[in-house]
């Protein structure tokens, strides 16, 4: 990862391109898996949470909302930090990811119709085509499918993860973050391994 890159003050512009290119073709909403691997495979590289603290578009955008003179910039709940609302986004997440890669293999299977609009907490249906510059060819409706589910898992988050920064600490999302969740238990892992180790050594 180029360091140039750690903590720049125009990372939040990757958020805004990624959403930018949604309507250039939906397709790039894949780029959402970026977001989604990358982070771990920094973390077992260097042993830290190098994506969250320093390469994450998305925290970056919310350092800067968090900032704007409606942003109230009040305490993080610590139900956030040591609480339980962690778990219940990463429950969230992982039931979304379950959805979305049973019904792309539906839609793959010819079994039911591809999803061509946005969704919002899974529920909310915006029954609307994203414009689209270079329209997909509808033989890939597998794939439209699973772009407007990641497009869609992107949205929420990202508006959540907004409205958190005006009204709270500015990222105050990423203490509930999925993919920091995961980081942290990865993390722990990797500490109880290294230590297991090191004992083993101790006694030989």
């Amino acid at each position: 990862m180029n360091l140039k890159l750690k903590n720049h003050r125009l990372l939040f512009l990757g958020t805004l391109l990624y959403f930018a290119l949604a309507f250039v073709n939906i397709n790039f909403a894949m780029l959402a898996m970026l977001c989604m691997i990358t982070p771990f495979i920094l973390l077992f590289r260097d042993k830290r949470k190098t994506w969250c603290q320093g390469y994450c578009p998305r925290a970056s955008l919310f350092s800067k909302t968090g900032t704007l003179p409606l942003a109230r910039s009040r305490k993080t709940p610590a139900s956030f930090i040591k609480g339980d609302v962690k778990w219940y986004v990463l429950m969230y997440f992982g039931m979304n990811m379950l959805i979305m890669i049973g019904t792309t293999i539906r839609v793959a299977a010819g079994s039911m119709p591809a999803m061509d609009y946005p969704r919002l907490l899974l529920f909310f249906a915006i029954r609307t085509e994203l414009p689209q510059l270079l329209p997909t060819p509808e033989v890939w409706e597998w794939l439209i499918h699973l772009s407007y589910r990641f497009f869609s898992m992107m949205s929420t988050t990202t508006i959540f993860g907004l409205i958190l920064s005006l009204i709270y600490k500015p990222r105050t999302w990423c203490t509930i973050c999925p993919v920091a969740t995961m980081s942290d238990v990865a993390l722990k892992q990797q500490k109880k391994s290294g230590r297991s180790v090191g004992q083993r050594k101790v006694f030989d």
